[in-house]
């Protein structure tokens, strides 16, 4: 099971494309202890779980499939685990049951549990009917929100979650530099970064630049 430190803050990478650009551009990023590679929902959408077995083969390090679980949780996390990953995610607008499989499952499993907020208006209600809080708690301003102006990653959730708590937060949604800097700053300890194309109007981590270096500028940034 990782164990994941309050004290300590981390950077995950989520490839949300198609096993090329993987093959591309994760062999350039270094392996460090606090850098975890995301299988992204679109990308597990498209390649399955043979596509988290191939990360797995690349990545020695923290792997997270972003299954965004909705029902069928012991199911999706076994599939999860049977592919190589250290963690995953369920949504935290499904029913209270699935969210206590799937920790539970987790659990069993040695993988982290992550409730992803995407949508949720109050992760503390989320919480409260849940057997056991899982290991990390994603606040997520989700992609189709980056083009609303206005739309922005919800910190002031944060405080609120820790005051009751102790689990790990985690801040994804069109991050860029300054966005990451923000999100330390306002007490998350994973900042949650994409590879993305030229052509791409999100935020992150250009495929055209020195991706290793800028996964170094990060870590940098958040350290």
């Amino acid at each position: 099971m990782i164990r994941l430190e309050n004290n300590l803050r981390y950077l995950q990478i989520a490839f949300n494309y198609d096993l090329q650009m993987v093959n591309q551009l994760l062999p350039r990023i270094a392996f460090h202890p606090r850098v975890f590679i995301e299988a992204g929902t679109p990308f597990i959408k498209l390649q399955g779980m043979n596509g988290v077995k191939q990360i797995r083969r690349l990545w020695n390090g923290t792997l997270i499939a972003d299954m965004k679980t909705t029902d069928g949780a012991a199911g999706e996390i076994a599939m999860a685990a049977a592919a190589g990953a250290n963690a995953a995610t369920v949504l935290g607008n499904c029913p209270t049951e699935t969210h206590d499989l799937f920790i539970a499952a987790c659990s069993a499993y040695g993988m982290l549990s992550m409730i992803d907020m995407l949508g949720v208006e109050d992760p503390l209600a989320v919480m409260r009917p849940l057997r056991k809080p899982p290991d990390v708690v994603v606040i997520h301003r989700g992609r189709d929100e980056e083009s609303t102006r206005g739309k922005v990653i919800r910190y002031k959730h944060i405080n609120k979650i820790r005051s009751k708590y102790d689990v790990i937060i985690s801040a994804a949604g069109g991050v860029d530099l300054r966005e990451a800097r923000s999100a330390i700053f306002n007490g998350a300890n994973i900042v949650v970064v994409n590879p993305i194309r030229p052509v791409d109007s999100w935020q992150g981590i250009r495929t055209d630049s020195d991706v290793g270096a800028e996964v170094q500028k990060f870590l940098t940034e958040i350290d």
